[in-house]
């Protein structure tokens, strides 16, 4: 089955909405299984659980079917979902279009070539979905 992984924020912004949105309507289209994965940072605050995670998306956009919810902890939130990404075995990723400039970061540490989608598909073998909120 193809899997869709989507990471957002919480509580969920308008742009994680609309991303969130797009990821369910791929999801649907591909009969595929989504992944919805937000970072808790270990020097953050508030640590959200998978519950709240699961009730905030289900208010907005209702029960999804083959959905699961997961909530990692980390350092760096680009880094987990990167491992999350891998350890899923995603086919498919939708980010933010303002996630993209600092995944350009992180990826420009490990290689020269800061260009996300290129990185992404060659070192996981994923399609990535950029979305303008």
């Amino acid at each position: 089955m193809t899997q869709v992984v989507v990471p957002v924020r919480y509580p969920l912004t308008g742009h994680s909405r609309a991303t969130l949105a797009e990821a369910i309507d791929i999801a649907e289209e591909n009969d595929a299984a989504l992944t919805v994965l937000h970072v808790n940072l270990y020097q953050g605050g508030h640590a959200v659980s998978r519950s709240e995670l699961k009730d905030a998306v289900e208010r907005e956009f209702g029960p999804l079917p083959n959905a699961r919810y997961l909530v990692r902890k980390g350092f760096l939130v680009e880094e987990t979902i990167l491992e999350e990404i891998a350890a899923e075995e995603a086919d498919i990723v939708v980010i933010g279009k303002k996630q993209v400039s600092r995944w350009r970061q992180m990826i420009r540490r490990l290689v020269d070539d800061p260009d996300v989608e290129h990185y992404l598909q060659n070192e996981l073998d994923c399609d990535v979905i950029t979305v303008t909120g």
